[in-house]
């Protein structure tokens, strides 16, 4: 879940509707200059049980934070007086509700500048939790703390959204405080290239989930699912999360898209430190009539924009939102696969004729049976698990294309080897977890950590 730092900046009052479109036009960049910015999220547990790991104490997030802002080459940002967040140059550590870890990666040229960013990240936490009794775990989501056991950090933000998702879906405080994603930014050339981008990333959505599914424990046991987290998005909001039907249409544009912005129901607003409840209002209503005496200016928009979790959202690049996270050995392939897919137009274009033909209303059913099949799922004559290796192929091509090479000679397609593998076998990562806890991990909390959790490079 991106986060929202205020920006005097671009505190603009809104004058003209057309500086709403401007926004994403503004965004616009010629190909060379496109970077690829991943943002990883990590499910953090006590050590000794899997339990999530409390905000406050000792052993916490927040005593996490502080020790990674003093050995390293953090800046600690606070608010109430607590650390909710790290500064670092060109990347930022920041919380979600329920303490997940989230590393929002810089805008890299390469898969491989994102693995060095990553390799070290983990280093860095791996050190620090090994002290504390912390763990981080390469899942999709909590494995054994129920919604009511988790402590919720103390972000203003997050006052203002735990309430309001009790009221507007049954799921929402689990996707607050027990998921977790990875997610990729992508640049984008013009208006077209955006939109077309933004169809064929939500088409390929389901196939993306299953390729990837990676949460089918939670509440001490398995849930029936291979990605839990992909399914309760779909009861979280449905004002503003899931597919846009609007993108599968000719005359998507910029413009549809801030209609879609306007017309969803706000958060909040910032007032020098004072956060604001606006739930009871769209960002039209705000637009039009304003709010005690505040206008609506541009640093609102780009605030509202963050509160939009479409499967692929669009801001000044555009977001990929359907993966769970992951673990290291597998991170760097949701990237990769991004790449490779979307900045080849050739590519791009091989990979929508996988999923063109399915109608609107089969999108939505293939995604919801990929949240419990994975690549089981089944389109028609096609299986999702041959679909993931024609898609893996595409990608593979559109990186060896490219030829961006470490300094081992590899291309980025490397990146790609072992989620290959794990899909040619028509597995998903839920489908190892989901062995091992009915297997090697007899069900025991500690052998689950054991088995999935992050660990500094030898």
């Amino acid at each position: 879940m991106s986060q929202y730092i205020a920006d005097g900046a671009a505190a603009v009052p809104i004058d003209r509707r057309e500086q709403l479109v401007e926004y994403f036009s503004d965004a616009c960049k010629p190909k060379p200059r496109w970077g690829v910015g991943t943002e990883y999220e990590k499910v953090a547990v006590r050590r000794e049980d899997a339990r999530a790991l409390p905000y406050s104490g000792p052993r916490g997030i927040e005593a996490l934070l502080r020790q990674l802002a003093e050995r390293y080459d953090w800046q600690p940002i606070e608010e109430g007086g607590h650390i909710v967040a790290l500064g670092g140059g060109k990347a930022s550590i920041t919380l979600e509700p329920g303490g997940q870890l989230e590393l929002s990666g810089e805008v890299c040229d390469s898969v491989h500048c994102a693995q060095a960013e990553f390799a070290t990240h983990i280093d860095q936490i791996v050190s620090i939790g090994d002290e504390l009794g912390i763990a981080f775990l390469g899942l999709g989501m909590q494995p054994i703390s129920r919604v009511e056991e988790i402590e919720w950090v103390p972000k203003k933000r997050y006052g203002i959204m735990g309430p309001y998702m009790l009221r507007v879906g049954s799921l929402g405080q689990r996707m607050m405080t027990q998921t977790a994603t990875v997610q990729v930014n992508m640049d984008f050339a013009d208006e077209a290239d955006a939109m077309t981008k933004m169809r064929v990333g939500m088409g390929l959505a389901p196939l993306f989930n299953a390729m990837l599914a990676n949460s089918p424990l939670c509440d001490g046991d398995l849930n029936g699912f291979v990605s839990y987290r992909g399914h309760i998005w779909t009861d979280t909001d449905p004002d503003r999360c899931g597919f846009l039907p609007f993108i599968f249409e000719p005359s998507a544009s910029f413009e549809r898209y801030a209609d879609y912005a306007l017309a969803t129901p706000m958060y909040f607003i910032v007032r020098d430190g004072e956060w604001f409840d606006m739930t009871s209002m769209t960002f039209a209503d705000y637009l039009e009539r304003g709010f005690r005496g505040h206008r609506a200016t541009m640093s609102d928009w780009d605030s509202h924009l963050t509160t939009l979790f479409p499967e692929m959202r669009l801001k000044k690049y555009i977001e990929l939102r359907s993966v769970d996270s992951q673990s290291p050995e597998l991170m760097l392939s949701v990237p990769a696969l991004a790449k490779g897919i979307f900045y080849e137009a050739d590519c791009m274009e091989a990979a929508w004729d996988l999923v063109k033909g399915w109608s609107f209303a089969e999108r939505i059913e293939l995604y919801a049976t990929a949240h419990r099949r994975g690549l089981h799922t089944r389109a028609g004559r096609a299986s999702f698990r041959d679909l993931a290796m024609e898609l893996l192929m595409i990608a593979r091509t559109g990186l060896e294309r490219q030829a961006v090479r470490n300094q081992k000679g590899d291309d980025e397609s490397v990146y790609l080897e072992r989620l290959t593998e794990l899909n040619q076998r028509g597995l998903c990562p839920a489908d190892l977890v989901i062995e091992k806890w009915n297997g090697e991990w007899n069900q025991r909390a500690e052998r689950l950590v054991d088995g999935s959790s992050y660990r500094a490079a030898a």
